[in-house]
């Protein structure tokens, strides 16, 4: 299975925001809080989803609904990945 990079995940964060002009993801994003990088809960859950759909790695409503920042993600989306 493959690892999730910042890269991907920030291609996969600006698809899920579609045109929202409210979402920064050109800054270092890793330690950013997701509410104030613009996110919604649909968009976390739709990111979940395409990781899902591209990785592999199921997280729960629950799961995702703690994952406060990218960093987070990340972490946690790779270490289902290799176990």
């Amino acid at each position: 299975m493959s690892t999730l990079t910042i890269t991907a995940l920030k291609d996969i964060l600006r698809s899920a925001a579609g045109e929202d002009d409210g979402v920064d993801l050109d800054a270092e994003i890793l330690d950013t809080p997701f509410a104030e990088l613009g996110y919604d809960s649909l968009a976390l859950l739709e990111t979940a989803a395409r990781i899902a759909r591209e990785y592999g790695v199921t997280l729960s409503d629950d799961d995702v609904d703690q994952i406060e920042t990218p960093r987070e993600l990340l972490d946690r989306v790779n270490a289902a990945a290799r176990a």
